[in-house]
């Protein structure tokens, strides 16, 4: 077989090459998005020191939307996973919730956990690899007790595990309840959902877990959280910190509610997380359709920040 011909690249000729003036094009990032580096003693706003530009734009654009879904008498849903509580979040959210602009919550067992555990010590976060090499990781009956009774109580009362678990916090009076978000939901009669998956959460791992009514609570869970989207036209949907669990559940209640003749349409979702993971990519960003945001970094650090940044958006509407 014949060798195919030699072939040649002679370098172009650049001097041919058309251009333009830098001032005659378009651009992305001009001087005034940049960020001002203002002087704490001026008494100024860390917003205002920030670049209009990526992250923080997403974050004022975020924060715009939430906004007005508040005006608007739109659902601000939040669902958040366990290092939600983990990384100190608690008494923002909840500041949230008592100024009426967080409307609903979602979570998964371990934020049930933490959120637990949390109301009735004031700490939580065991060291797993300790425990585990001991087999005495997550071996507390205090939390097993709680969550699995209150799983077996929303069982035969039809009910919730969210319902439940901070009804049952608020019964007994437990020290730390006003940094419980699933106690300050039911104080507040706000919703707040419980989803499961049987085998993640360390109190499955005790006698007392009843996977029927542990199944049966979250169920009822997941049929209140459908209800809850199907509202969510002109709304908005957080999902901060759950990186498989809560988006699965989300697009679920959404098809649901859609199924039922629900008309779920206008609303914007977001995923904040420390990584970008496909999940809430395309079960919270993609799929369901509108506009979405993408905020990664510590939520330590973001949460704070668009908690701020919503509430300012609100005293400029009101100061107008």
């Amino acid at each position: 077989m014949d060798r195919p011909p030699k072939r040649t690249f002679p370098p172009l000729d650049f001097s041919k090459i058309t251009t333009t003036s830098v001032g005659k094009r378009e651009h992305k990032v001009h001087t005034g998005l940049f960020g001002r580096a203002l002087d704490p003693s001026e008494g100024g706003d860390v917003l205002d020191t920030m670049p209009d530009l990526l992250g923080a734009a997403t974050l004022r654009r975020l924060a715009a939307r939430i906004a007005q879904a508040v005006r608007d008498g739109a659902p601000v849903v939040v669902g958040f996973g366990g290092h939600v509580i983990k990384t100190g979040l608690a008494p923002l959210l909840i500041d949230l919730m008592e100024r009426g602009v967080v409307h609903a919550l979602a979570t998964n067992g371990s934020g049930a956990i933490h959120d637990y555990e949390i109301a009735a010590v004031g700490h939580s976060s065991e060291d797993v690899g300790p425990g585990l090499e001991q087999g005495r990781w997550g071996m507390v009956h205090e939390t097993a007790d709680a969550l699995n009774e209150s799983a077996r109580r929303a069982r035969d009362e039809g009910r919730g595990l969210g319902e439940t678990l901070g009804g049952w916090m608020n019964e007994r009076e437990l020290p730390n309840r006003q940094l419980s978000l699933l106690a300050t939901a039911a104080r507040l009669d706000i919703p707040v959902t419980v989803h499961v998956a049987l085998g993640t959460d360390t109190v499955h791992m005790h006698d007392n877990a009843s996977g029927a009514a542990i199944g049966e609570a979250s169920m009822n869970d997941f049929r209140r959280l459908a209800s809850i989207v199907a509202t969510l036209s002109g709304g908005v949907y957080l999902n901060i910190g759950s990186a498989v669990v809560l988006p699965e559940v989300f697009v679920k209640a959404l098809n649901v509610a859609r199924n039922l003749g629900a008309d779920v349409s206008n609303f914007c979702t977001a995923n904040l997380d420390m990584l970008r993971h496909y999940r809430p990519r395309v079960n919270v960003l993609e799929r369901p359709g509108g506009e979405a945001f993408e905020l990664t970094g510590h939520h330590e650090i973001n949460v704070p920040l668009l908690r701020w940044a919503v509430l300012r958006e609100l005293a400029a509407e009101e100061g107008r």
